[in-house]
């Protein structure tokens, strides 16, 4: 939990110091990066170290992401110029990258499948917690101390988990002799880092049918082609191909990137609604999507006593019908509608997504064993986020081209356009995030069904 709410914090903290940040450091025009190589870093290395988890064990590599996530807060902390601050934000995230995979390997291995819900559902109320607390404190060190402490902040978190980590967390890893697949390794990263840069700058830092988006999105495929080619021969895969195989862990990887999907929907176009359509705040804003993390915790607490009786997947189930319920709620939602109305749908589907991605996650854990949890693990979160880049760019097409229907292709950034334009805009993204909830359903059938104690 201590490592989680590092990373947690972290991705929410930051969003209300953009002003000082850009206002100290200049380049306004690159600040989305410091989101976008943050997610990228983060989002291409986590098969990498759910694989070398399984080879040398949980805890060197917990150990080794947050350092390396550490030493980055503090370079972002005495960054000079906005360039040196995205370089150090990519190495955050290749920290983050191990921790968050680690977290929920860790609890594989230590808990049994009855305890793992709640568990999972301790951690995920530390999402809900950092939801609140990230921005709050973004917003005083920006105003009252200064941005840099937005990253200093982390230290004694780090300090305080890793010292934790290591006097109370044991594990008995057996030594032999591994061949490391580097070839796999460098394949993976620069193919998949290819594949999600494609898709969260594809159509905003150049056109889709441009000569870079082609180069970049027809690179990643041949890459990967050629990484499915060599994990085929490779004697210890970082990922071998058997995990696109097993119907269980299909099932739950699709389910995972469409739960991606949805939850990039969400973040990224309530807040947008609240403000630009409705007229709110940052903070009521923000307090739109809280709702969302409010939920998940809850719901994922309770899917233990779900799963245990009907199974995982009717478990998984139960939650699809929640997020269909949730998003229809949000498609009622208008230019008169009150905040609290989004809030409600928003929470509904929070519960929805409780009661899916966990049971997911555990049964696809459920079909490895100690040393194939990790990759596991790694590859269920990693289509996660795959599914949010996937997000980022079929919705902001989706937004543009609703906006270019209306006035043209000389039109403003969604921002700052009226809420008679952004309103429909918004709504066509939000019936976007309704289809993504009824393809879970259809995901969640892949799965076998079968009881937690099957």
């Amino acid at each position: 939990m201590l490592a989680t709410g590092l990373v947690a914090i972290d991705s929410t903290i930051l969003a209300t110091a953009v002003p000082s940040v850009v206002g100290e450091l200049g380049g306004f025009s690159q600040f989305p990066w410091l989101f976008s190589i943050y997610l990228l870093a983060q989002a291409v290395c986590v098969p990498l170290y759910g694989k070398f988890a399984d080879l040398v064990g949980r805890k060197p590599m917990m150990l080794l992401g947050i350092s390396i996530f550490l030493v980055a807060s503090v370079l972002c902390g005495f960054a000079w110029s906005m360039t040196s601050l995205i370089v150090f934000r990519a190495l955050q995230g290749l920290g983050a990258g191990a921790v968050l995979p680690m977290g929920q390997t860790i609890i594989g291995d230590v808990y049994s499948v009855a305890e793992r819900a709640k568990i999972t559902g301790y951690v995920a109320g530390v999402w809900a917690a950092s939801s609140v607390v990230g921005p709050t404190l973004g917003g005083v060190f920006s105003d009252y101390i200064s941005w840099r402490w937005i990253f200093f902040v982390n230290i004694p978190i780090a300090i305080a988990a890793m010292t934790v980590l290591q006097r109370s967390f044991h594990e008995s890893v057996q030594r032999t002799r591994h061949r490391i697949d580097y070839a796999g390794a460098g394949l993976l990263a620069v193919g998949g880092s290819l594949l999600i840069l494609g898709l969260l700058e594809g159509g905003v830092a150049w056109a889709w049918s441009s000569p870079a988006s082609i180069v970049v999105l027809a690179s990643a495929v041949v890459l990967l082609v050629v990484f499915a080619y060599v994990e085929s021969r490779a004697a210890e895969p970082v990922l071998p191909l058997w995990v696109f195989r097993e119907r269980v862990l299909i099932g739950a990887n699709a389910t995972s990137l469409c739960v991606g999907v949805i939850l990039i929907g969400l973040t990224g176009y309530v807040p947008l609604f609240a403000q630009g359509v409705l007229g709110h705040g940052a903070v009521v804003a923000g307090f739109a999507v809280a709702a969302l993390t409010l939920g998940w915790p809850i719901a994922a607490s309770l899917s233990g006593r779900v799963y245990l009786r009907v199974g995982f997947r009717d478990c998984a189930l139960l939650g699809s019908a929640f997020a269909i319920l949730g998003s229809a709620l949000l498609l009622t939602v208008g230019e008169d509608s009150s905040v609290w109305r989004i809030a409600i749908a928003c929470w509904v589907i929070g519960v929805g997504m409780g009661f899916t991605a966990s049971p997911v996650l555990i049964a696809a854990q459920q079909a490895a064993d100690w040393t194939t949890r990790g990759v596991v693990t790694g590859t269920n979160l990693f289509a996660r986020s795959v599914g949010s880049a996937v997000g980022v760019a079929v919705f902001g097409a989706i937004a543009n081209a609703a906006v270019t229907s209306r006035v043209g292709d000389a039109h403003e950034d969604l921002e700052h356009l009226p809420a008679s334009v952004l309103a429909p805009a918004i709504h066509d993204v939000f019936v976007a995030s309704a289809v993504a909830a009824v393809v879970i359903v259809l995901t969640v059938l892949v799965i076998p069904r079968r009881t937690a104690t099957d």
